[in-house]
């Protein structure tokens, strides 16, 4: 009885806390033209890094005498260097500063991105791959505070979903710049071409328009930066008391949310890295052909990461649409592979919508992680759950040129198995309902649990 009047007055406390603060009406639009698009641009120049090697396989795989599950080991190890630096860079990027750990980190992989080029056997193209997932780890988290800081809760899933279409658009990019790029040389010039961006574009623009707080920014406007300030100050109002990063560790809200990630990191990349590979197979086309239509199912993914987001800001329930997302990219990937190579143009199609389910997840996933701990361990939390989700990264690809090794170069196991993990990842997504989660900062034991809001986990 005693715990129950104490958790209400909790809870009228947090309440009247949020209502002394009154959020604003928005104001101003740098943060969406100047803040987001430059983010855009430093993360697909870094997705592209790290996913070219999908085209340079052909070539490579003759020349360094590798099979398919050497490929995909090659392409999935990037990820158990990435997630050294997790943690700590969103630690940083919350406690230092986000612009500063990003462009140190966009110079360093520029240089190992750059090296993929000039390896000579199986083991030092690991060891490079290894490396470049370090030097790109802690980036991800580092942008998701940065964003954190730049837009209220009520704005977030948009803009986690606005900055997440820089997937798409590398995708959009890499697959016909490579294509074109393999056409007139070698994989290794493919990797020495791309590996130069970071240097002449991501950290000039980075250094540049990047700015760790409205306060910080020449091109905030005083009517701006006090909407941002005062709409941070009414959600900070509501949010978990901080008790530390063990919490982070003790929190059932993390650990589910951590296996969401994980197991759509493994449809995810396991569907884009070999993606080249199978619509190859069902066009039979040159590989400029290959890299143009393999373009095609990120325009879906960019449709569907806007409109997702947009609709999970309405109505708040994070988890349904994530759901949702993963139950339409499950479903059309099965029936795409199923189709085989009769209809090509029905194949292609199908794939297409499966991307646009397996990256539509994005923002209302980024939205519910970040409003689910307090301002404090934001940064760690993203980190962790980055961390450890991204080790699907290495399981998808890994396990997908096994799969096809195993079945006679088949993909249609392989679509099976991805497609199991994105469903089930909803399915964990819905474990998260809005009123049965305790915060993480209190941990499994905390007595006190968030007030009822409008926008929700799930």
């Amino acid at each position: 009885m005693s715990e129950g009047i104490a958790n209400k007055r909790k809870e009228e406390t947090m309440s009247d806390l949020s209502a002394a603060v009154p959020i604003p009406e928005p104001v101003g639009r740098s943060r969406w033209t100047r803040l987001i698009p430059v983010a855009i641009v430093v993360y697909i120049i870094s997705f592209m890094d790290r996913t070219n090697i999908a085209f340079a396989f052909s070539g490579m795989g003759h020349q360094l005498h590798i099979d398919k599950a050497e490929e995909g080991l090659a392409a999935g190890i990037f990820f158990l260097g990435y997630l050294t630096l997790q943690i700590p860079g969103g630690h940083l990027a919350e406690h230092w500063s986000a612009k500063k750990f990003v462009g140190i980190m966009i110079l360093v992989w520029g240089v190992l991105a750059v090296a993929n080029g000039f390896v000579q056997n199986f083991t030092q193209l690991l060891v490079v791959r290894f490396l470049l997932g370090v030097a790109e780890a802690g980036i991800w988290p580092a942008i998701l505070v940065l964003i954190s800081h730049w837009f209220p809760a009520r704005e977030r899933a948009r803009a986690y979903g606005f900055w997440i279409m820089n997937i798409a658009v590398a995708s959009i990019i890499t697959a016909p710049l490579s294509g074109w790029i393999l056409t007139f040389t070698t994989w290794r010039w493919l990797f020495v071409i791309e590996g130069i961006f970071p240097f002449l574009i991501a950290a000039p623009l980075w250094w540049t328009l990047a700015a760790d707080r409205p306060s910080e920014a020449s091109w905030c406007s005083p009517e701006e930066r006090e909407y941002i300030e005062r709409s941070l100050a009414a959600d900070r109002a509501t949010e978990p008391a901080f008790t530390g990063y063990g919490s982070v560790f003790r929190s059932s809200v993390v650990w589910r949310l951590t296996a969401v990630y994980f197991l759509i990191q493994i449809g995810f990349y396991g569907l884009n890295l070999w993606m080249p590979h199978v619509i190859k197979g069902i066009t039979n086309g040159a590989i400029w052909q290959v890299g143009l239509i393999t373009a095609v199912p990120y325009v879906f993914a960019m449709a569907g990461l806007w409109l997702n987001a947009r609709a999970a800001d309405r109505n708040g329930h994070y988890g349904r649409h994530v759901f949702l997302a993963m139950a339409v990219g499950a479903g059309a990937l099965v029936v795409s592979v199923a189709a085989g190579t009769g209809v090509p143009v029905l194949s292609v199609l199908l794939i297409s919508v499966a991307m646009g389910g397996a990256l539509a997840y994005d923002g209302p996933f980024w939205a519910a992680a970040s409003r689910a701990v307090p301002a404090a361990l934001l940064g760690g939390a993203l980190g962790f759950i980055n961390a450890l989700g991204n080790l699907g990264g290495f399981i998808g690809p890994y396990l997908g040129g096994y799969l096809q090794d195993t079945s006679g170069g088949s993909f249609l196991t392989t679509s099976l198995f991805l497609a199991a993990c994105l469903f089930a990842a909803g399915l964990v997504m819905l474990s998260l309902h809005s009123r049965g989660d305790r915060s993480v900062a209190l941990g499994e034991g905390g007595a006190a649990r968030r007030p009822r809001q409008r926008h929700r986990v799930a």
